[in-house]
């Protein structure tokens, strides 16, 4: 059978007896039971609380006096704490002789079984006699009704407010805030529960501190629920949290459509297990828990696989049960996460609970109920029927309950009614007070008080400012709105159906100083199925550093599929949307996550390569000088004096500074050094060249000149060859002084060619001027292998032009595969490559010319005659 959840509406009513004769009226128990005695002159506050009786659909609201219980009545024994928490608070201020002096508070209780009818009548019978039933109508003794404390179910507070606010009653709601269309109800409403807005906000962090960013979401279908999936969860999607699934409690209806509910709580149950989310946001109400339990119980029934999950609760939600649901486990809460309105344990309210005894309390028409689902006994027995319950005996203790049935320790919503039942009465002793400053001179002083009206506490209590028994301090926000933080819980459950709550954080009040939101993450104990870490919540596993993400198609925006950061990039940390460069003087590591400073590289004396080059240059510097000087040793013989001494001398001292210019491109790079570098190697080059060319000219138009008949002769002499050299020379000359006046090199830094290292070398400023050298000294040498391939057939014992062509064809292969190869070399190693290429277009020029020469000196000076070079 299907039964409706009973919310919480308190009433507080002020009552006042006078000294004159009470007039009989008509009697019916109300649908509350719960009554303190009173005597003329006293003031009593009366209270409606619900969410303790659950009716079925059928029931009326009349009680039957000879009956212990209402017929089919289900209890909700976690929430009579907050009637005990009720009757604490006043008894503790009628004892206290610091606020209302001679004054004795008393209160009422009634049910409104979370229904618009039964609240409505409920609000409607505090403008009544007690026990009649007539709205505006009373008599007898005088009830002076104050305010209105309701909750904590929103639906309750609104249409308690719609009745209550007619006649200017200031209410007390201690739950969440009504959400209503025409807020001229919410005038005298005043909110014992801090601003909504700040637990949505520590939800929201929770869920980025936990990187909880795939989460599903369960709300009960209210006003208050559809509010936050529309403001609320936007501003979730915005911060970067996806949505498992947005699903809707079951609705509780009558027992004629339960079919439809059951298939409704199963397809949800269903949906919650089989989605890959580990938490669940679950916004409801008090009741709400009732509907979650009966929920995660129909899995057992439907073959559904149960998956542990982390469930986030807000503070409107406590621990619920009906008296069915008492054996059912409540493991799935161990973990569980939840907000509660901050709360201290109240100095004298466990020895409170302790010492309640149901004999003591016979005026309590709630305790008699409660007693027997509590304790599973009763109080009458039938002759001749067997016993199922043991008889009560009203000595029973209240900590001897489960956690599950009955909490010891003061919940969230019984301080909540603690401290409305304090602001209530500090708002009366402050009207008292100033009811007494101003009417100090006159005699009838407490008949002035009893007649105020209720409106006129309105004022006081938006203005209240106290600390309460705990020293905490109680004020109301400029929207009516307690000033007061909420606590971050965490449920630990035990096999005897037992559970304690642990304070495990807490989230600030607006405008608080400090840190509004703290967590305490090595105090929260997760759920075994976690191994004691928190849970990772995610649509897909996470990106690591060094891939970045990249969204799919048709699903919420935090999935995706991880990709290889691109060649040159990295990412860090990890679930980044896209790979980034690093530095210009860093480079990414092999696993793309880190930036690594670049080495600084240059060709350098120090490494091997350009030890070997200068090894190498030293050596060929030695060789030619060492030709050198053997050609001056030997200058007055035929084959130094062949093909012209002087130029075989310039070309040798050319070459000599050729393989020493080398040395210019080893070591860091200077500003001189970059000048000298091409000009001295371009130079002294097209010095060699055009020595070669001369010495190539020289044969042929010698031969020419001994021709019979050949006019020659007269080109044939020193000033051609002179001649041949300077203009070569100066050509060259003419186009360093071009490419040095326009765009000279100069030092320069290259972070990009390669990844790993920062090239110091010699920006040659202009590449156009630089080819066009190497293209003049290839014109030079193109011409001088041209000459001396026609002339190499010239009749002569030791022709010269054969080496030159030789020579030419080496200098030549060497400079057309340096470019290519200089072009595709990084770094050091393109001035290693052009070392490389002046060296061995050097070393050819001087083994290919003067090898055959040393040769015949040193080998063979048989042969170094002039007989024998005209010997054909």
């Amino acid at each position: 059978m299907v039964m409706f959840m009973a919310s919480v509406l308190v009433i507080l009513v002020f009552e006042a007896a006078y000294n004159s004769h009470p007039v009989k009226c008509p009697t019916s128990l109300p649908l509350a039971i719960l009554h303190k005695d009173y005597h003329p002159g006293d003031f009593i506050i009366g209270a409606i609380l619900s969410q303790i009786y659950v009716f079925p659909p059928s029931a009326t609201f009349e009680r039957n006096p000879s009956s212990d219980v209402f017929d089919n009545v289900i209890i909700i024994t976690q929430s009579y704490q907050h009637i005990l928490a009720l009757q604490f608070a006043i008894e503790t201020i009628n004892k206290s002789p610091r606020i209302l002096c001679n004054v004795t508070l008393g209160f009422h209780v009634l049910n409104s079984n979370f229904h618009p009818t039964w609240t409505f009548r409920v609000s409607l019978e505090l403008l009544s006699t007690q026990g009649k039933f007539i709205p505006n109508y009373k008599c007898d003794m005088q009830a002076n009704l104050a305010s209105v404390i309701g909750g904590p179910d929103a639906d309750v507070c609104h249409y308690m407010a719609i009745i209550l606010y007619n006649y200017k009653i200031p209410q007390l709601a201690y739950g969440s805030s009504p959400v209503m269309n025409d807020i001229s109800p919410k005038v005298f409403l005043h909110q014992i529960f801090p601003d909504i807005n700040q637990q949505y906000k520590g939800i929201l962090q929770i869920l980025l501190y936990f990187q909880w960013i795939w989460i599903g979401v369960i709300f009960f279908t209210n006003v208050s629920g559809e509010k936050c999936v529309e403001n609320q969860l936007p501003l979730f999607a915005h911060a970067g949290i996806c949505f498992n699934f947005i699903e809707t409690f079951p609705l509780v209806n009558f027992s004629t459509e339960i079919t439809k509910m059951v298939a409704e709580g199963e397809k949800t149950t269903r949906l919650i297990m089989e989605a890959t989310t580990n938490v669940v946001v679950v916004h409801g109400e008090i009741q709400t828990m009732v509907v979650l339990r009966a929920m995660l119980h129909i899995s057992e029934f439907e073959e559904i696989p149960m998956k542990t999950k982390v469930w986030i609760f807000i503070a409107q939600m406590d621990f619920t049960s009906m008296s069915f649901q008492r054996s059912w486990p409540i493991d799935f809460l161990h973990g569980a996460l939840s907000f509660a309105v901050h709360s201290e344990e109240v100095l004298g309210f466990h020895e409170f609970l302790q010492h309640r005894k149901l004999t003591l309390e016979q005026e309590d028409g709630f305790s008699r109920d409660f007693w027997k689902k509590a304790f599973q006994c009763s109080f009458s027995t039938v002759p001749g029927e067997p016993m199922e319950e043991d008889i009560c005996t009203g000595e029973e203790n209240l900590d001897q309950l489960p956690g599950s049935i009955f909490e010891m320790s003061m919940s969230s919503h019984s301080y909540s009614i603690y401290n409305a039942v304090h602001v209530v009465a500090e708002a009366l002793h402050n009207r008292h007070s100033s009811a007494m400053k101003k009417v100090a001179r006159r005699n009838e002083q407490r008949q002035q008080f009893l007649k105020q009206q209720p409106w006129q506490l309105h004022h006081f209590l938006r203005s209240v400012s106290f600390n309460n028994s705990v020293g905490e301090m109680l004020s109301f926000s400029s929207k009516g709105e307690l000033i007061a933080g909420f606590d971050i819980i965490n449920w630990i459950t035990f096999p005897n159906q037992s559970f304690v709550r642990v304070k495990v954080g807490k989230m600030a009040p607006q405008n608080a100083p400090g840190k509004a939101f703290t967590i305490s993450e090595d105090e929260i104990q997760w759920a075994k199925a976690f191994n004691q870490k928190p849970p990772i919540s995610l649509c897909n596993s996470h990106c690591n550093s060094g891939y970045s993400r990249k969204r799919i198609e048709g699903k919420p925006f935090c999935c995706y599929n991880c990709h290889r950061c691109p060649e040159g990039k990295i990412s860090y940390p990890k679930d980044l949307d896209n790979c980034f460069q690093c530095p210009e003087d860093q480079y990414p590591n092999k696993d793309q996550n880190l930036c690594l400073p670049k080495n600084i590289s240059f060709l350098s004396f120090e490494e091997p390569l350009g030890i070997a080059l200068t090894v190498l240059a030293l050596f060929f510097s030695f060789l030619t000088a060492l030709v050198l000087h053997l050609f001056i040793k030997h200058q007055e013989t035929p084959i130094v004096k062949a093909n012209n001494r002087n130029l075989s001398y310039i070309l040798l001292i050319s070459l000599l500074f050729s393989f020493i210019c080398t040395l210019l491109f080893i070591g860091q790079p200077t500003k001189l050094m970059c000048l000298l570098r091409q000009t001295a190697f371009g130079i002294i080059f097209s010095i060699a060249i055009s020595c070669v060319l001369a010495k190539t000219i020289v044969v042929v138009l010698a031969f020419m000149a001994t021709t019979p008949g050949g006019g020659m002769r007269k080109w044939s002499g020193k000033h051609l060859a002179n001649s041949i050299v300077l203009s070569c020379s100066f050509s060259q000359a003419l186009i360093y002084s071009v490419w040095l006046v326009t765009a000279a090199p100069f030092p320069d830094v290259d972070m990009h060619s390669l990844i790993k290292e920062i090239i110091l070398k010699c920006n040659e400023g202009s590449v156009t001027m630089f080819y066009i050298v190497l293209g003049f000294l290839g014109f030079l040498a193109t011409f001088s292998f041209s000459v001396a391939f026609l002339a190499r057939n010239l009749p002569d014992s030791f022709n010269e032009a054969k080496f030159i062509t030789f020579s030419m064809l080496v200098f030549c292969t060497v400079w057309v595969s340096f470019v290519p190869t200089y072009l595709s070399t990084k770094g050091k190693y393109m001035v290693a490559m052009e070392i490389f290429s002046i060296l061995a277009s050097s070393a050819g020029l001087l083994v290919c010319i003067f090898s055959p020469k040393v040769y015949i000196l040193l080998l063979r000076p048989e042969l170094n005659c002039r007989k024998h070079l005209r010997r054909k």
